[in-house]
């Protein structure tokens, strides 16, 4: 264990401002997935202490909705200091309980706090209207106000950022909330909850549960004092939460699913395609809902492009991310490393041919090797399924619309990429592309000032941007009338 992250090694549920255990006593091992090590353990918790952790918000929203904006946006601005100046410890945290490299966990702190701060800013700006009146002796004001309590379930493979998108504005807008981080990476979700009580963010205004995610999550998306709920994760388990949500009619964000197509074209930068390929694939070991998962070159620059790719493929340092240089880590557990060798098996025995890696790593564990096949076809599991490992399949095509179309051809539209030099193709593929991110000779976009989110199955909402806080609000127009004008 190491001395840094001890601090915010929280083993217990953050429930009204209490550090609890589970009412069973049960716990979940957490283990680190670099060498299958045990880290510790956090509660075993279900529908009992998600609904006291409900009620601790519902309660805590009383008073905190009444807070300026101004004494929110101060309190958000603690908290990104608080962050930042703990980000070491909280990387380390992060790479021990998720794999990721120290360098990228870094980078997800950093972001985490870039979040933080921008909706400190945000929390002042959430303006109303004052609306002209076909009334003479009657005045109409558009207001906003938080929704309330609102429920946030988060995934292993960002497992601080996932949350600073969503503690960040419901914070800002007022609301209070419920946390629930992922089984395989707990410590960074209850590492808001140590940061929160730091800075003075008040008892139950955010709590944390650990525990099992089906008990859990229904309780949070039926229970009628949450008013909104906000997941990031897999489009089946957002379909449930969704259904779920139905029966109380509450305010849904989901940010799901991807099946991300990276296109280059003929008339491409090859070496910065390549370089923005091995960053929006290889990141987070393929890990990412906005990682690439089927690269579409045009045949002029196909072979060129693939060798390109793999040549940098096989440069990439693989190991514990703690290690310094490290660029990819393990994946999140063996279960991980069976379905991208599918993947790579399914590919083979349809004529696709693996030009870089291809197997497990020889440093054993959930370690794999950056692989790239060339002569991937629209037969290939890949052309539909997302990877979410560190496989590259590389589809060729000749004109533009076959691209565009092939890139389209999914029920998933988070996130896409695209290299050209020519400036109508570039405006024509963007506006051709249904997805709601699109990255025009750029392999990284997310940043805080844009909204983040899909369409189609990868999602509903915004996080980020203005839009980012917009879920939180609830508008209110208000009408006021014998004025005697």
């Amino acid at each position: 264990m190491l001395k840094k992250t001890s601090h915010f090694l929280r083993e217990a549920n953050l429930i009204g401002g209490e550090w609890v255990q589970a009412d069973s006593g049960q716990t979940i091992d957490v283990t680190n997935p670099a060498n299958g090590q045990k880290i510790g353990v956090v509660p075993k918790s279900g529908a009992a202490e998600t609904r006291r952790a409900i009620e601790a918000a519902h309660e805590a929203f009383k008073t905190f909705r009444k807070t300026t904006a101004l004494e929110r946006s101060k309190m958000l601005r603690k908290l990104h200091d608080a962050i930042m100046d703990n980000q070491d410890a909280l990387a380390e945290l992060l790479t021990m309980e998720q794999g990721k490299s120290l360098t990228e966990s870094k980078g997800e702190i950093g972001a985490s706090a870039a979040y933080i701060l921008w909706f400190a800013e945000e929390a002042r700006r959430t303006y109303g209207d004052v609306v002209p009146s076909p009334w003479a002796d009657r005045r109409i004001l558009v207001t906003k106000e938080p929704v309330g309590v609102i429920a946030a379930i988060t995934p292993w493979n960002f497992p601080s950022s996932m949350l600073s998108r969503k503690i960040g504005p419901a914070i800002a807008a007022g609301c209070t909330s419920v946390i629930k981080p992922a089984s395989q990476t707990p410590y960074s979700g209850l590492a808001w909850g140590a940061l929160c009580e730091e800075v003075g963010i008040p008892k139950g205004v955010v709590n944390v549960v650990t525990g099992a995610a089906s008990e859990i999550g229904k309780e949070l998306s039926t229970n009628p004092l949450v008013k909104k709920i906000t997941f990031t994760g897999s489009t089946e388990v957002g379909k449930i939460l969704i259904q779920q949500s139905a029966l109380t009619v509450k305010k849904v964000s989901m940010e799901l699913g991807g099946n991300a197509p990276f296109l280059v074209f003929d008339d491409a930068d090859i070496d910065r395609a390549v370089e923005g390929a091995i960053a929006a694939k290889y990141r987070n070991s393929g890990q990412t809902c906005v990682c690439t998962n089927r690269f579409f070159v045009q045949s002029g620059i196909y072979d060129a492009f693939v060798d390109k790719l793999a040549k940098a493929s096989n440069k990439l340092k693989v190991g514990p991310g703690l290690e310094v240089g490290v660029q990819q880590g393990p994946l999140i557990d063996e279960k991980a490393v069976e379905k991208v060798e599918e993947f790579v098996a399914d590919a083979k025995s349809k004529g696709g041919k693996v030009v870089a890696g291809g197997n497990r790593h020889q440093l054993g564990g959930s370690f794999f090797e950056p692989t790239v096949i060339a002569d991937a076809t629209p037969e290939m599991k890949f052309m539909k399924e997302e990877i979410f490992g560190p496989v590259a399949p590389v589809f060729r095509f000749e004109k533009e619309e076959e691209a565009v179309e092939m890139a389209n051809d999914t029920e998933f539209g988070l996130a896409c990429y695209f290299y050209t030099g020519d400036l109508g193709r570039a405006f024509r593929v963007m506006e051709g592309l249904k997805y709601g991110m699109v990255g025009v000779n750029e392999g990284i976009i997310t940043t805080p000032e844009a909204p983040f989110g899909g369409v189609k199955e990868s999602g509903l909402g915004r996080e980020g941007g203005r839009q980012g806080i917009e879920d939180y609000l609830d508008t209110k127009y208000v009408c006021i009338g014998g004025l005697g004008l």
